[in-house]
């Protein structure tokens, strides 16, 4: 295929004071079979570390951008999800710096998209353990294996993943200039809050491709650089559950209310059916779970649920995420 019809892909790739886990993450783009690229690099350091990485590789398809105001990791990472287009490409997807894809991430997903004659692809990475030390090694099978079937997903069914997970995550997405769903949040909250919305505002078919050709950084500690996240660590989980509960409770909902025995047997998911069925008591939606769940656990998580629902606090800004996104 000749360069002048080869669609056009867009990476975004947000940093911030990672200058040797990003040289190694630019340079994965780099190595792609597909060529016909440009990544638009957002570093959030103010003091602009990673222009020296970008300049280093010399490749001029990777422009360098630094974030002024500093805008923190959740809206650096929101902002990668942007229906803008300024180079007017055909494909996106965002390539934190931690993180990397393989050879084939970009050509295969896009074979995906002509096949099925998808917008979406969520593709299945493997893990990074003790990612950024002498430890570092990759898990020996993807995430997914144990939560989704390869293939053509509804939306209604989709968004019910995150009854049993958080649904999607940012470095398995991939999508086109077509697509329905506008994966920019827009809503001011954590970047862990923002994969269960973002699962939830699906609103079209979505391939699950689960050949893990990229990697996700097992480092969670290392990003929790959210403005304004001064509260104690209880009252954070106890809120981010509560938002959760509710995005699970009004996925369930705009899914038509599945019946809850089909949910939790059905083999159109590889999620263990106790927890679908975990799910589903926790977020206080349904408490038929037959023998997925003992008596005593099913007990044990009415009560967190509860505790959830009456301690848990959440922003008007997801209420009105929630009215939006809702077909």
């Amino acid at each position: 295929m000749s360069e002048q019809i080869k669609p056009l892909v867009h990476i975004r790739t947000p940093t911030y004071k990672r200058p040797v886990a990003l040289k190694r993450c630019l340079q994965s783009l780099i190595d792609q079979t597909w060529d016909h690229w440009v990544c638009d690099v957002y570093d959030d350091d103010p003091e602009q570390s990673a222009a020296t990485v970008v300049q280093d590789l010399g490749d001029d398809r990777i422009r360098y951008t630094p974030n002024q105001p500093q805008k923190f990791a959740s809206k650096n990472i929101d902002g990668c999800f942007s229906r803008a287009n300024p180079h007017g490409a055909q494909y996106f997807c965002s390539v934190e710096d931690d993180n990397l894809i393989l050879p084939r991430f970009i050509e295969d997903n896009i074979r995906i998209c002509r096949e099925y004659g998808v917008e979406l692809v969520f593709r299945n990475q493997l893990i990074e353990h003790d990612s950024g030390t002498e430890k570092a090694r990759f898990s020996d099978q993807g995430i997914l294996e144990e939560k989704f079937r390869e293939g053509v997903y509804d939306p209604d069914l989709f968004r019910l993943s995150i009854l049993a997970d958080i649904g999607v995550s940012n470095g398995g997405m991939f999508w086109s200039d077509n697509a329905k769903t506008d994966l920019e949040i827009g809503v001011n909250c954590t970047a862990t809050l923002q994969e269960y919305m973002r699962t939830y505002a699906i609103c079209e078919p979505i391939y699950v491709a689960l050949e893990p050709l990229a990697v996700w950084a097992e480092n969670g500690e290392q990003t929790t650089r959210d403005l304004g996240n001064a509260a104690s660590y209880l009252r954070r989980e106890l809120d981010l559950k509560r938002a959760i509960q509710k995005l699970q409770r009004k996925a369930w909902q705009r899914g038509g209310k599945p019946d809850p025995q089909h949910f939790i047997s059905t083999d159109e998911f590889a999620f263990d059916p106790s927890l679908r069925a975990t799910g589903l008591v926790k977020g206080l939606i349904s408490f038929k779970t037959g023998p997925a769940l003992g008596l005593r656990r099913k007990l044990e998580l009415i009560a967190r649920g509860l505790l959830i629902q009456v301690v848990g606090r959440t922003e008007p800004d997801l209420d009105r995420f929630i009215l939006q996104r809702g077909d």
